[in-house]
């Protein structure tokens, strides 16, 4: 026998089989435990794993395939402009897109500059295959010229070409002073595309990257970071695989944006997991000879907490399930796939390779038989010690604190301006900007209109009477259908533009027979933000409802999960109003993006009580034995490190997110970063102790740990 294998064990230790997680089904625990810890089970185990990621290589590199990072394919199917996206492929230009060609000079186009424009309108309709252009459209002011250029749209890799190729030709020879854009629905949507390309290998490297150099430091092993690093890789690619298999089985909306968030979720949350893994396995390593016995016992003791940990975020995420945003019902199948992907490598395969390392994969710092781990000595045991003595003047003043912090909230607002959709400045906004200073705002993304032919005198009659209209233009007929082209007089994307869109609506209905429906970008944004705010009044409130239900089952108690619910949220909350400041303030964003609420708050509440589990968890299973004062301190000293580590891992992985031109991706970064930490550092590590060592064994009620929790002195 060898020492994976001995059934030599520290007489003093608890015997395997007796080491279990409470509330979790014995042999339930015990299967999962013995399965990568075998002789010949952990390289079933391994080859197992090898082989099947093998085959998911080929279908994770096809995700793009399903990607979809256009609008329409996110708004609810019941809104009214995805109706009129949908009766818009009824018109010959139905299935096209608009580009802008913008022509400005700062003092006034010259007669030099009028003869390239009307010369570029030939090329592009003469080079450009199968393209339409409007004549060019001077402005009053005489510095800005624009050329509509409707192309047909086949796929968006045959828009992205098209409008490339047109940009190319309208810069050909491009005289000094003149300045030539090429924006509109066309060219903003290649240039938000270009944000999403490659963006999984961006952020896989760059994740890695920040958890290999974590780790590292974490560990301070040369060879002991690479496993779970290997872990978590591998259970992306398992993910990546699942996703594409989802997307193309039952149509699911896969965007460039939740494929990344899906990325940097299995490596935060994995690599958290691993850590929980390996601090317990190296605990047990202190007691156990045999690193086959020492990692069933540290899977049976931490496997329950892990789980619930894993579950409650997919809990939290199938929340999203009733969502009206079809980006956000996305998002739950998408996140639920990361987490039970991480949540399999690293209880199979990452505990057979380390059993098969044996201790020295912990060089230099290898753990052996009867050492000291020095957990009661450790920072967090000094912390827990002060935190004892006057638990009220440390959650008094931190809930002051978080209270203070979200009064930020209080500025929260949606913002659809296009400028504050990416963090530098392309093209398409630039142009967009020229026509805003010389035309109506709206003349860069006009809104369309679509009614019965018999009732079109009416409904160009009300359009053209409605303030803040400020053209209309019919740009489409069937047999029983006409199509309007409407340039509004506010700026896109604003609330001014939405309250036009509104009063639209409103008056248009109203029209007997006319069966008019308003569409284009700025209804497709109100509807977003109509669905999004529904989404958040019903979705919060059902995840605060399946987290408290999941805290009361693992914990038996009532208490402890009302109190840990109350800390997460007001965590999150503060979170969310730094944030807010942050963005509105110092970086000067007129708002917050869509979504970001939704999502920061979902991951937040159940990551944030991911951490709270794995405190509480164990205060549980020693509160029976030394008493639930005694159980928190033991708990704080030997789980400090490691979920401070985690929470830095996690935040650390989540702000990788910044990495990329897109606002939303940067706030939902750091709204997770900054509240993971708020909550590692400042609410688990302070907070929740303080409040459990103030109510002492009160905190388990209504359980019998309420009564009597193994100290020898009442509460």
């Amino acid at each position: 026998m060898n020492e994976h294998d001995s059934p030599t064990r520290n007489p003093q230790s608890p015997e395997p089989e007796a080491a279990t997680g409470a509330g979790f089904p014995r042999r339930a625990l015990d299967a999962v435990a013995r399965l990568p810890t075998g002789r010949l089970s952990r390289w079933i185990v391994i080859v197992g794993w090898i082989a099947i990621i093998a085959g998911a290589f080929p279908l994770a590199s096809r995700v793009s395939d399903v990607e979809d990072n256009g609008a329409q394919a996110f708004l609810p199917v019941s809104s009214e402009s995805l109706k009129v996206a949908n009766l818009r492929e009824q018109f010959d230009s139905g299935d096209s897109s608009i580009a802008i060609v913008v022509y400005h000079r700062a003092d006034g186009l010259s007669d030099e500059d009028s003869k390239r424009i009307a010369a570029d309108q030939q090329a592009i309709s003469q080079e450009l295959n199968g393209v339409e252009t409007s004549p060019p459209i001077p402005s009053e002011d005489g510095t800005t010229t624009i050329i509509n250029v409707v192309i047909p749209q086949g796929s968006s890799k045959d828009l992205t070409q098209e409008v490339e190729d047109l940009r190319a030709l309208v810069r050909k020879d491009l005289p000094d002073g003149l300045t030539v854009k090429v924006t509109g629905p066309a060219g903003i949507s290649v240039d938000l595309g270009k944000i999403f390309e490659g963006i999984n290998t961006k952020l896989l490297l760059s994740a890695a990257a920040v958890v290999a150099v974590l780790l590292l430091i974490t560990y301070r092993s040369p060879v002991l970071w690479i496993i779970p690093l290997v872990t978590v890789g591998l259970a992306d690619r398992l993910a990546t695989a699942l996703i594409y298999l989802v997307g193309r089985t039952f149509d699911l909306p896969v965007s460039g944006q939740s494929v990344g968030i899906m990325a940097i979720l299995v490596f935060g949350a994995g690599t958290d997991y691993a850590l929980l893994l390996i601090a317990r396995y190296r605990e047990e390593l202190r007691k156990e000879a045999s690193t086959g016995a020492a990692m069933r016992i540290a899977i049976r003791q931490a496997a329950p907490a892990i789980v619930a940990s894993g579950g409650t975020v997919m809990l939290g995420l199938a929340c999203l399930f009733i969502a009206d945003l079809k980006s956000n019902q996305a998002l739950g199948p998408i996140g639920i796939v990361a987490i039970l992907s991480a949540l399999l490598l690293n209880l199979t395969f990452l505990p057979a390779v380390l059993v098969l390392a044996g201790r020295r994969v912990f060089w230099p710092f290898v753990p052996h038989v009867d050492s000291r781990g020095g957990e009661p000595q450790s920072i967090w045991g000094r912390i827990g010690s002060h935190i004892e003595r006057r638990p009220r003047r440390v959650w008094i003043p931190i809930t002051i604190a978080l209270i203070v912090l979200s009064l930020g909230v209080s500025r929260y607002s949606i913002s659809f301006d296009l400028a504050d959709q990416f963090t530098n400045d392309p093209e398409a906004i630039q142009g967009a900007a020229l026509i805003a200073d010389s035309f109506p705002a709206g003349a860069s993304s006009p809104t369309t209109v679509i009614a019965s032919a018999s009732g079109a005198e009416a409904v160009e009659a009300t359009l053209k009477r409605l303030p803040g209209v400020a053209s209309v233009q019919p740009s489409g007929k069937t047999s029983d259908l006409v199509s309007y082209a409407v340039i509004l007089e506010a700026q896109p994307g604003t609330h001014a533009a939405f309250d036009t869109i509104r009063d639209m609506r409103a008056q248009l209905h109203a029209l007997p027979d006319a069966n008019a429906l308003v569409g284009g970008p700025d209804a497709e944004n109100y509807d977003t933000e109509r669905a999004g705010i529904r989404d958040q009044e019903v979705v919060i409130p059902l995840v605060l409802v399946v987290i408290l239900v999941i805290l009361s089952i693992l914990l038996r108690s009532l208490l402890a999960p009302l109190l840990l619910l109350l800390t997460s949220v007001l965590s999150t909350t503060a979170a969310l109003g730094v944030t807010v400041v942050v963005f509105t303030s110092a970086l000067g964003y007129s708002g917050m993006q869509s979504g970001v609420l939704l999502i920061g708050f979902v991951f937040l509440i159940a990551l944030g009580v991911d951490y709270n589990i794995f405190l509480m968890s164990r205060v549980h299973e020693e509160s029976p034995k030394i008493g639930t004062r005694q159980g928190m301190l033991r708990a704080l000293a030997v789980t400090g490190g490691v979920i401070t580590s985690a929470g830095i891992v996690l935040a650390a992985t989540f702000a990788v997110l910044g990495i990329l031109p897109f606002v939303a991706l940067a706030q939902v970064g750091f709204l997770v970063a900054f509240g993971v930490l708020l909550d590692t550092l400042v609410v688990r590590s302070l907070l929740v102790p303080a409040l459990t060592m103030d109510l002492g064994r009160v905190i388990w009620w209504p359980s019998a740990l309420a009564k009597h929790d193994g100290a020898s002195d009442v509460p």
